[in-house]
């Protein structure tokens, strides 16, 4: 006969594994957006031609917004992006007041 698994053990297994699995969260009071970001987003925002940094960085404040631009089917798209969007927008709003593109 086959014996159940410790109950104890067990829960100190799924612990383990869902230790990983937090989310980070930033903090409320601090900046959320460092000042390269700032720095890419204001050049983003001024209609001169983009580079592939700039991009990166834009991606980069996306994914701390909580997107995930995984290559698999998504079935919140667009709604996630703009989601994340609005997010960077307010963060650009609060944290990036008086920065300029080099």
């Amino acid at each position: 006969m086959i014996k159940p698994p410790n109950n104890a053990l067990t829960l100190a297994a799924l612990v383990s594994a869902l230790a990983g699995c937090t989310v980070a969260v930033p903090q409320q009071g601090g900046t959320h957006l460092s000042p390269t970001e700032c720095r890419d987003l204001t050049a983003l925002r001024s209609n001169a031609p983009p580079t592939m940094k700039q991009h990166q960085s834009e991606l980069a404040a996306l994914r701390k917004a909580g997107y995930d631009p995984s290559p698999w089917y998504d079935p919140y798209y667009p709604e996630d992006l703009q989601a994340a969007q609005r997010l960077v927008d307010h963060w650009y709003q609060s944290d990036c007041q008086n920065t300029r593109p080099d």
